[in-house]
């Protein structure tokens, strides 16, 4: 007897909840590893989770879960418009996935999970050597994987961005970052030559570990997060992930002399715990939560973190708060050189303390040199000079040693074609921020510390479709037109120009 299409998902469904409740298992070892594994644990960690990886690898090719996908893939009839995303998501990861065994798969997550533990290695003891066998061997699986594809792209790293950003490529890229750095790179130089002096002082004087905390936890409420589905601990490199919108978690890192490296961490990282609590339902019901893309991602976060974060009206908010967890170590600060402070743009080593201005500076560089190791135009050995040289030619700055320079992120023991989800998203940002402003007053409402009029309004335009859509539909649905970087350009033009009372 035939199935009926709505029988076919019924029962691909009940196969995704147990493939889904492997994911969380393993998400969770990977949480525990990044925040809390002991360093000699490491190992047997990143063993257990490639074998279950490798378990929901056999899952998602067995016959009957592929016969099921391409049946419903070949045979639209009935399904409703989130079934059908579901469907292209599925057959495009099949078709990714299709020729890599079971075993080249388990060696390939065995290899990632083990180079974490080198890369932490290799940052504590700056020494790139540590980590550089581990970063070969990760681009040749990921090139691996582009070979046994039925269809080739034509280039190596397209084929990342295919997996990581739909409908983006290198041609789209470049196009994007030369109109970041033609209006970008002279506007710093200005800076530099004319700007104004800004008080920086306070900037790194001593702050505890215990206050920093605190604050941490008076942003995550004031971004409007249910704290009953929500954990916050600590990491070398802060990220956020979660197994559901239920159970949401952030991690940070705190410096006592860097007060505003945990602000503005957590107020990112906040950014992708609001995404996560706030999807709707049905994507959870039909299997497509968080299916948004990283730029999509991305462009919350960073929206959260600078368009709101480091606005006039959110330092209004939020300096009250500031002055009394800071206390006296605080006292002499006022709100105007708390906000030109946490404004500051100048060339900087570190991406992640990088300014608003210079920032997709610092993200045209790593895309500009893991696009080269990808494609094979340069070696893996040809990374810590060519790394140096980028940051001297685009930002004039010499590199010390390679903690600062390329072992500083965490990235490159994943996956290759995420960097540049953060410049889109800063520009995606803006233009939703443009178009949010038509409906209400946003300064307004954040000065007087409304955030959850800016949540409820990212609820009901950006969170409630961007799983169910492509970036490009995405950003179209939002804001009535394509990805104009100029939104982002202009922001950054009109604020830094005022800012730093540049004629």
């Amino acid at each position: 007897m035939t199935m009926t299409n709505q029988e076919r998902i019924k029962e691909l469904y009940g196969l995704l909840d147990e493939i889904e409740a492997y994911g969380r298992i393993i998400g969770k070892m990977n949480f525990d590893l990044e925040c809390c594994a002991p360093v000699e644990g490491m190992e047997q960690a990143g063993q257990d989770m490639a074998l279950l990886g490798a378990h929901v690898h056999d899952l998602m090719h067995a016959e009957r879960f592929v016969n099921l996908v391409t049946a419903l893939h070949n045979d639209r009839t009935d399904l409703s418009p989130l079934q059908n995303r579901l469907i292209d998501l599925l057959w495009d990861n099949y078709k990714q996935t299709k020729n890599i065994s079971a075993e080249l798969a388990y060696k390939e997550d065995l290899a990632g999970n083990n180079a974490y533990a080198k890369w932490l290695e290799a940052k504590k003891k700056n020494d790139f050597g540590i980590f550089r066998d581990s970063l070969a061997e990760l681009i040749a699986y990921a090139r691996q994987n582009v070979d046994l594809l039925d269809e080739k792209p034509d280039t190596y790293y397209n084929a990342c961005l295919d997996v990581l950003e739909k409908g983006m490529t290198e041609a789209k890229l470049d196009a994007f970052f030369g109109a970041v750095k033609a209006r970008v790179v002279p506007l710093m130089r200005r800076i530099v030559a004319e700007g104004k002096p800004i008080r920086r002082d306070f900037l790194t004087r001593p702050c505890p570990i215990a206050k920093q905390e605190q604050m941490s936890r008076v942003i995550l409420q004031e971004e409007g997060l249910r704290e009953e589905a929500l954990t916050l601990m600590t990491t070398e490199h802060p990220f956020t992930d979660n197994y559901g919108p239920h159970d949401v978690r952030v991690t940070t890192h705190y410096y006592e002399d860097a007060f505003v490296s945990n602000i503005f961490s957590v107020l990112h990282e906040g950014g992708h715990a609001l995404f996560m609590q706030n999807e709707p339902q049905a994507f959870c019901d039909n299997h497509i939560y968080g299916e948004m893309t990283n730029a999509m991602h991305e462009t919350v976060s960073r929206f959260y973190e600078n368009l709101i974060g480091r606005s006039p009206a959110f330092i209004h908010s939020f300096y009250p708060k500031f002055r009394e967890i800071g206390g006296e170590t605080f006292a002499d600060v006022t709100e105007q050189e708390l906000y030109e402070a946490v404004n500051i743009a100048e060339p900087s080593l570190i991406r992640m303390e990088a300014d608003e201005l210079t920032y997709s500076l610092h993200i045209m560089i790593r895309y500009e040199i893991e696009r080269a190791f990808v494609n094979g135009d340069i070696t893996v050995d040809e990374v810590p000079a060519l790394w140096n040289a980028k940051y001297k030619e685009y930002l004039g700055i010499d590199v010390p040693d390679d903690a600062q320079g390329c072992l500083q992120d965490v990235h490159w023991t994943g996956s290759y074609g995420y960097f540049p989800s953060y410049a889109l998203g800063n520009a995606y940002g803006a233009q939703i921020l443009h178009t949010m402003k038509k409906a209400f007053d946003v300064d307004a409402a954040v000065a007087a510390g409304n955030l959850k009029q800016v949540t409820n309004w990212m609820t009901e335009h950006v969170f409630s479709c961007a799983s169910s859509q492509t970036p490009d539909a995405w950003i179209r649905e939002i804001t009535g037109e394509d990805l104009n970087p100029n939104y982002f350009l202009d922001y950054l033009e009109e604020k830094y120009t005022k800012l730093y009372d540049l004629k």
